[in-house]
């Protein structure tokens, strides 16, 4: 049954990703190039809720950036949406090349196969959170690159470390708590267990992403 599921859930996430891609693809590409590559990414791990997400928000949202400059008092709540959905495809993108680095080059940390997971995840998501962060940045604030480097990291710093935290909990809530063991990345249950853990990623990082634009620290997107 779960296994079921869990094949379900990933198909729907890669359906929803490319529903999205047709979509971009058709001409509805959004004002910030790098927003469509988010939300292409989100449809992995969002399934249906991304794609909502995508057709009601995405593109009201990549075209609120000038009201959200004047008034950081009133941060609409769907520019917290696209600066943390921004933050998880940067360590969506990490992790799943970190845990397919691990398949093809499998090594431990201190004895643990979860140490190097964990360790390697992060490392790879943030530094593809900060080029993502980069590429929003440069373009928005016509920086020259080693000023937009040093934003993007002032910007996402937080923001990417709360999410991995919540995603770091959610897949240790599976291994230890429920199945009792670390799930191999050569499954189904383990991609659905990282789909869940990202949604719960976007929950932690999502308050992270609201303090962050109301101290004018990250721009909203």
């Amino acid at each position: 049954m779960l296994q079921t599921i869990s094949i379900i859930s990933i198909l729907a996430g890669i359906l929803s990703s490319l529903i999205i891609l047709f979509h971009v693809l058709a001409g509805h590409q959004q004002k910030m190039m790098v927003m469509n590559f988010v939300w292409i990414i989100s449809g992995l791990y969002g399934g249906p809720i991304a794609l909502l997400a995508y057709f009601t928000i995405g593109k009201k949202g990549a075209s609120n950036t000038s009201h959200e400059k004047e008034n950081r008092s009133k941060i609409s709540w769907e520019s917290v949406v696209l600066s943390t959905l921004h933050c998880g495809s940067g360590c969506t993108t990490g992790d799943i090349i970190a845990e397919t680095l691990l398949l093809l080059f499998p090594f431990t940390l201190w004895g643990s196969k979860l140490a190097a997971s964990w360790t390697l995840d992060y490392l790879f998501a943030f530094a593809v959170g900060i080029l993502f962060q980069y590429y929003a940045i440069k373009p928005m604030k016509d920086l020259r690159p080693r000023e937009a480097l040093a934003a993007a990291f002032k910007a996402d710093t937080l923001s990417l470390t709360t999410w991995q935290v919540g995603m770091y909990g959610g897949m240790a809530i599976a291994d230890f708590l429920i199945f009792k063991h670390q799930l191999e990345a050569t499954t189904t249950l383990f991609w659905f267990v990282m789909q869940l853990a990202m949604l719960l990623g976007f929950l932690t990082a999502y308050p992270a992403n609201v303090w962050l634009i109301k101290k004018g620290i990250k721009e909203p997107m």
